[in-house]
């Protein structure tokens, strides 16, 4: 699957997105192809055209990365983006099959939550003494946080367990807890 994220922030400082993808389907000679667009933190609003075959995949994409420029929307560089931290607190210091399980629900969650929202994408995952670290990479770092804190919450998904912090663009390593608040220590990923 090829994906197209591009952004545009308005006169009034508000981050536009605008995205599309083309899908085809496992055993099939037709796929998908999606548009999703809106403002950065909100619900985006989505068309779809079903049964495309490969070259008119390609033909939408390409005219679709055509208007974007033209309408001054512009990819932007993960080293120009900020890094989120969700980690959780776990019971023991490798992990366990349940901690494998939270990891896999939480990543789904927070992929799904932050996609359609145009918030940022989950980058990796890593175990590590005590702690599952969630790395996203996000334009709209506040905004990120608290998407992730609803989504967590409305999975159900251990949300006391959970801290997050964010890193300046290109710093994973100086990290600035945002949940909970206040910080009860410094924020580690190791």
């Amino acid at each position: 699957m090829s994906i197209i994220r591009q952004y545009r922030r308005d006169e009034d400082g508000t981050l536009q997105f605008r995205e599309a993808w083309f899908e085809e389907f496992d055993g099939d000679a037709l796929g998908e192809f999606v548009v999703n667009h809106g403002t950065v933190g909100h619900q985006s609003k989505t068309q779809q055209a079903k049964d495309v075959d490969a070259e008119a995949g390609a033909a939408l994409m390409a005219a679709f990365a055509e208007q974007c420029a033209e309408d001054g929307f512009a990819e932007i560089p993960a080293g120009e983006q900020h890094w989120v931290i969700a980690q959780y607190a776990l019971k023991s210091a490798a992990g366990t099959g349940r901690d494998n399980y939270l990891r896999d629900q939480a990543v789904e969650a927070i992929t799904g939550h932050l996609a359609w929202r145009g918030l940022g994408t989950v980058e990796s995952t890593d175990f590590a003494p005590g702690r599952l670290n969630i790395r996203i990479l996000s334009p709209e770092p506040a905004k990120a946080v608290s998407a992730i804190k609803t989504c967590i919450r409305e999975a159900k998904l251990d949300y006391t367990k959970l801290s997050i912090a964010v890193g300046a663009p290109g710093d994973v390593e100086n990290l600035k807890q945002k949940h909970p608040m206040p910080p009860t220590g410094r924020f580690t990923l190791a």
